[in-house]
């Protein structure tokens, strides 16, 4: 009898592991909820309704009428690095002349990742509009550039991981309390205004983030920038610290400007010229001698 009483919460208990070894064995599998179903929170800023070709659902811009000015000036461009039908993410936007943002809850802990969609579509400079980001007051992007990080009519995509555990919202290195709502805000800089074309958050890691279709440009540019880095660290290790600092972005020097006094001869006709005129008013004084 006692054999017995011992027996049954052990075939109990492994019953419960080989069903949560099965179950994991699903998710490997991609048995597990979607990537559309991990998205918790979506919205097209300053646009429509969109369902995107992950199934990504985007909701109308719930600050339109509200907040800020929609605009829709991009839908002209074609952006690059996104799909054809889902470039009206990039396309529309929402800006403000003050800091505003949008307010998302989370019920649940655990790991989370922030997608924020950009295309600079109107300056075609940098140094236009620059702007921060925040996360329940933790700045999480300092100095966002659109136009500098990837150039004009062009997608661009900052992704923020943080995390929820025990009231506690980690970001970056910092942790502060949690009540249920994640605060994003876009901040009042010193060049135009803040804006954000649209956003979402997934519950996941960084592997789960779609990536943005590849651009020639940009990956050269990010070759250098880590080749760059990687010069600078072997010359840190090796004692051999740069006292100045190159530029990240090389801008590659032209031809030189030739000398514009390389073929005048006039400065060896100087001296004769000088002669000839002591020459001649001595002569003609001699001769009225």
């Amino acid at each position: 009898m006692a054999m017995r009483r011992v027996t049954v919460p052990l075939v109990a208990g492994l019953v419960v592991v080989v069903l949560s070894l099965l179950a994991e064995h699903c998710w490997a599998d991609g048995g597990g909820p979607s990537l559309a179903e991990r998205v918790i929170w979506a919205v097209n800023a300053g646009g429509e309704a969109h369902t995107d070709m992950h199934g990504i659902n985007f909701k109308k811009d719930p600050l339109e009428g509200k907040l800020g000015k929609a605009s829709d000036y991009g839908v002209r461009l074609p952006i690059l690095r996104s799909s054809p039908e889902d470039q009206i993410l990039y396309q529309t936007e929402r800006y403000n002349e003050d800091t505003f943002g949008y307010e998302v809850p989370i019920r649940e802990e655990g790991d989370y990742i922030l997608v924020m969609k950009y295309a600079e579509v109107y300056f075609a400079q940098s140094q236009q509009k620059v702007f921060d980001v925040r996360l329940n007051d933790h700045v999480v992007v300092k100095d966002l550039d659109i136009f500098e990080r990837v150039g004009h009519s062009t997608a661009h995509d900052e992704i923020v991981p943080f995390s929820i555990r025990r009231g506690k919202l980690s970001v970056q290195g910092e942790v502060s309390t949690f009540n249920g709502k994640l605060t994003v805000e876009f901040v009042k800089g010193y060049y135009d205004n803040p804006k954000v074309c649209a956003l979402y958050v997934l519950k996941g890691t960084l592997d789960d983030v779609p990536k943005l279709q590849p651009h020639p440009g940009l990956e050269k540019r990010e070759e250098l920038e880590e080749e760059e880095d990687e010069e600078t660290e072997a010359g840190e290790e090796g004692g051999k610290k740069s006292t100045t600092t190159a530029p990240k972005y090389r801008v590659q020097s032209g031809p030189r400007t030739p000398n514009p006094y390389a073929a005048d001869n006039s400065s060896l006709m100087f001296p004769i010229l000088v002669a000839f005129g002591v020459f001649i008013p001595t002569l003609f004084c001699l001769c009225r001698l």
